[in-house]
């Protein structure tokens, strides 16, 4: 039995995403926070901090770097973040000299932080970019069937009748606006978190603001006007962002559903879902994933916004509430773009011709 659902053994089939897996996968994390102390190095470098010999000793060894997992295992447990095992790791690769500069005037939250957001930013490009390929499905849909008759209902009783593409167009309109949201709220999320200590970068006296500035654009991230350590309402707002993305989704299966049924006869599906019991059944499985998606984000998202409550300069609790809810958040978000394109696909006809 695994403990999540999107790595299970044979639930992963049902509700795993393989592209978002490894988006999040521990090759991917260990990637973004070597990225973050490569081009830390290199913008103290810049700005005279320490020696470019340093810089240059301490990039190489993050491009070539390979992690003791275990130990990183153990640290975590002793540190509650993986942050100071992996540098302790990093300054045993490095000659004597050197040591002292790697992580200079950073913390682990810096590291953690950052390597979230740099996830985060290929997450959400990858997500957008499925956002726009369901919606050209969905277009394909209401080219092909948009002008057969359907039944309006409402509060799930016949009210008049209206297209299929009255139905389509319902559910392609969010997704517009998704996309939109997107783009309006990354400049507030996609943000370089760096801020030392007690977020004053107290080691790096006058130069903090300029190795900020180069380190934000080494990263291609927005540089902040202060570090947001415990300001999570970017975090928070990108999980109103997934929940309302699988909202949407959860929409058009639970509509799919429905029309689904035998009585209706509205939708026709290709490779419906067997049953053990009545073998002539074809269950609309990637609709009904589609909403039990919706409902587990909308839950989620009220956990996370627990997240925002940080005490003071920094919290291992609310921190620690992040990390377990969010990845399941994005999990559950691609597993929900996945399912949502591959059910557009089954989709051989929606309502009926009008004679003549």
């Amino acid at each position: 039995m695994s403990t999540s659902p999107f790595d299970h053994p044979f639930l992963s089939g049902l509700l795993g995403d393989e592209e978002t897996r490894g988006l999040m996968g521990l090759e991917a994390e260990l990637a973004a926070m070597l990225r973050f102390e490569a081009a830390l190095a290199r913008a103290e470098a810049e700005e005279r901090v320490i020696p470019a010999a340093a810089a240059a000793a301490i990039e190489d060894l993050c491009g070539a770097f390979r992690a003791d997992v275990a130990a990183l295992n153990l640290g975590a447990a002793r540190d509650g973040v993986v942050v100071p095992d992996l540098v302790r790791q990093l300054r045993a690769g490095l000659a004597e000299p050197h040591r002292a500069h790697l992580h200079f005037g950073a913390t682990s939250q810096d590291v953690v932080d950052t390597a979230l957001v740099l996830h985060l930013k290929e997450l959400a490009a990858r997500f957008d970019a499925r956002l726009a390929e369901i919606d050209t499905a969905l277009a394909g849909l209401e080219r092909d069937f948009g002008g057969n008759a359907l039944m309006g209902r409402t509060r799930m009783q016949d009210a008049l009748p209206i297209t299929a593409g009255d139905r389509i167009a319902a559910w392609r309109q969010p997704l517009a606006r998704h996309r939109a949201r997107l783009a309006e709220l990354a400049p507030r999320l996609f943000v370089l978190q760096f801020g030392g200590a007690v977020g004053t970068l107290d080691k790096l006296g006058e130069k903090g603001p300029e190795v900020a500035r180069r380190l934000a654009g080494l990263l291609d991230l927005a540089a902040p006007q202060r570090p947001w350590h415990t300001a999570r309402d970017g975090i928070v707002e990108f999980g109103g962002w997934l929940a309302l993305v699988t909202g949407s989704l959860g929409k058009m299966g639970q509509d799919i559903a429905l029309m689904a049924q035998n009585a209706l006869g509205d939708i026709r599906l290709a490779g419906g879902g067997g049953s053990s019991a009545i073998p002539h059944k074809e269950n609309p499985v990637g609709a009904e994933v589609l909403v039990a998606l919706a409902r587990y984000n909308a839950a989620l998202a009220g956990a996370l916004a627990g997240a925002m409550v940080h005490e003071q300069e920094r919290s291992g609790a609310a921190w620690t509430l992040e990390w377990l809810v969010l990845p399941q958040m994005l999990a559950a978000t691609g597993a929900a773009l996945g399912t949502a394109g591959r059910l557009i696909g089954q989709i051989r006809s929606i309502g009926a011709q009008e004679d003549g």
